[in-house]
C-alpha cells in the first residue's frame, strides 16, 4: 500500500475489532511517528521495532481496558485522491465531537489536534480516532 498512515490505521482498527493484542505494521518514519502519538494518547501500550532480514516492521501492542481495546474506531479524513488541510483556527471544527482525537501531519511532525492548536500550526488531517 502506498499510503502508510491509512494502512497503519486500518490495520490497528481491524486488530482492535478482532480483539487482537498485537499487530505488525510496515515500518516508515511517518508510521513510527503516528504510532508514538497514539501511544502518547493512550491508545497503544507499546511500540517496538523488529528487523526480519533486511526488512523492518513495527510491532504495536494495543492497550486493553476491561478486556476490550481502548481503540474502538477510526475514520480516515485525508485520502490520496483528496487531501484535507486545515489552518490552526479551523482545527476545532474537526474536533468538535470532543471524544475523538484528530491526528495531523504538520511541518513540525505528526501530532494531535490539541497539540497543533497549542503550537498554533495547521497541517494535513490524516484521521480521527476514538
Amino acid at each position: 500500500m502506498n499510503n502508510s498512515p491509512i494502512d497503519l490505521i486500518v490495520r490497528l482498527k481491524n486488530a482492535s475489532l478482532a480483539n487482537r493484542k498485537e499487530v505488525e505494521l510496515p515500518y516508515s518514519k511517518i508510521n513510527k511517528e503516528v504510532a508514538k502519538v497514539l501511544q502518547k494518547e493512550g491508545m497503544l501500550e507499546e511500540v517496538k521495532e523488529e528487523k526480519k532480514g533486511n526488512k523492518k516492521n513495527l510491532i504495536a501492542t494495543l492497550k486493553i481496558l476491561k478486556r476490550k481495546p481502548v481503540l474502538t474506531g477510526a475514520r480516515i479524513i485525508s485520502k490520496p485522491s483528496l487531501r484535507q488541510y486545515v489552518s490552526q483556527s479551523r482545527i476545532w471544527e474537526i474536533e468538535k465531537k470532543g471524544k475523538h482525537t484528530v491526528i495531523l501531519s504538520t511541518s513540525k511532525g505528526v501530532m494531535t489536534g490539541k497539540e497543533a492548536k497549542k503550537q498554533k500550526i495547521g497541517g494535513e488531517v490524516l484521521f480521527e480516532i476514538w
